[in-house]
């Protein structure tokens, strides 16, 4: 990026800045690929050259920002404010969201299709589907874009985490909607994952305490000729109103998995790629023999069905180097394999066991931690 100064004459800047400012000015950067200081540049030369009136940004519980302004633009920055008659944390922010607006997110659109459809699955329990799912819907949200996230396996782990109950064996839930044993609308199930960094672009559909029955049920199930299309069938009200539906599957090899692996394959009109399944997998010889046999279902399905179902990648979770050469090896081995590709390597790092603990959703607990930074990797590569 071309700038009118130089990039090696600047000075530092701190001001106090709400987190879902900086969240989506990072985001947004990254979308354009510049770097933050520069983006906060333009859009502080923007503001001083913009004398209209403009709305206050709400700063409250702001915390430390840092960045860097050209030398000199900082001293008259700082007097403008002063003439304007606002906090210099207020000319920042408005500076930020000024920039922001004039710089729209150049995310895909929604197609045709509806919502595109993102399962995080492998018949391996304890591999961090439900950390890897939870995290990448949050930094899709995060971004801009209407997201549900589905806790699709009946231990209920994701629904737990995120501080909320499972239904009841009598109460309705996606499972009763699968088999035809519910009424009334699917979406009355939904709750809204409260934090301002998502803008209430993020909701969750809970797990329910009967799911485990689903697998035996679907079997037998005569609502359902071909048992394959259920989840499917039961999620099509709402995918009209979602960019992005994003599934924490069971570990298991059984119907229920059938049904998600369908529900990400690759639709009518749709690009190879668009929707489709993340594998998240350990830095260890296990993690390489669930991925055998999740493979195996994959050909077998599509063979079966005659459907595209795409690998996005292998996402290998809880990695530490520090393990020694099974984990470096392991890794090595993954990269290997090339398609998929490894789409993003998550650290073994405290906090997102503290996120959980105080049932916090990763990246409003954590928002500047590595693993957060990860998640974002993944979302964009969705995204691009």
């Amino acid at each position: 990026m071309t700038v009118p100064y130089s990039p090696d004459d600047r000075e530092k800047v701190v001001a106090k800045l709400p987190v879902a400012l900086r969240q989506e000015l990072k985001v947004r950067a990254a979308e354009f690929g510049v770097d933050i200081k520069d983006a906060v540049t333009e859009g502080v030369q923007a503001w001083r050259t913009d004398a209209s009136e403009r709305a206050l940004v709400d700063t409250t519980g702001g915390t430390s920002f840092a960045t860097y302004l050209p030398a000199g633009l900082y001293g008259e920055f700082k007097e403008d404010c002063k003439q304007r008659g606002i906090p210099f944390n207020q000319g920042i922010a408005q500076s930020i969201r000024l920039w922001l607006d004039t710089h729209p997110s150049p995310r895909r659109p929604a197609r045709r299709t509806g919502a595109r459809r993102i399962i995080f699955g492998n018949q391996k329990g304890g591999v961090g589907k439900t950390a890897t799912s939870s995290g990448v819907a949050q930094a899709l949200a995060e971004a801009g874009n209407r997201v549900l996230l589905i806790d699709f396996d009946p231990q209920g782990h994701l629904t737990k985490q995120l501080g909320y109950d499972l239904f009841d064996i009598d109460e309705p839930s996606l499972a009763k909607y699968m088999l035809g044993e519910a009424k009334d609308e699917l979406r009355s199930l939904l709750v809204p994952i409260e934090e301002g960094v998502f803008g209430g672009r993020l909701f969750m559909l809970p797990a329910c305490k009967d799911a485990f029955l689903l697998d035996a049920k679907l079997a037998t199930s005569r609502f359902v000729r071909v048992k394959e299309t259920a989840l499917e069938k039961a999620l099509e009200p709402l995918e009209q109103k979602f960019d992005y539906i994003v599934v924490d599957c069971p570990p298991s090899l059984g119907y229920s998995m059938d049904t998600a692996l369908y529900y990400c394959r690759t639709r009518e009109g749709e690009e190879p790629g668009t929707s489709g399944i993340f594998i998240p997998v350990l830095a260890e010889d296990s993690s390489a023999d669930a991925y055998d046999m999740l493979y195996d279902q994959i050909q077998d399905l599509s063979a079966d069905m005659d459907v595209e179902i795409s690998m996005l990648g292998f996402i290998v979770n809880m990695y530490d180097s520090r393990k020694g050469y099974i984990a470096t090896s392991s890794l090595n081995s993954w990269k290997e394999i090339g398609d998929p590709p490894v789409a993003g390597v998550m650290p073994e790092l405290k906090e997102q066991r503290e996120a959980v603990r105080v049932k916090q959703p990763l990246l409003s607990y954590a928002p500047d931690c590595e693993q957060s930074e990860v998640m974002r990797t993944v979302a964009r590569r969705i995204t691009s």
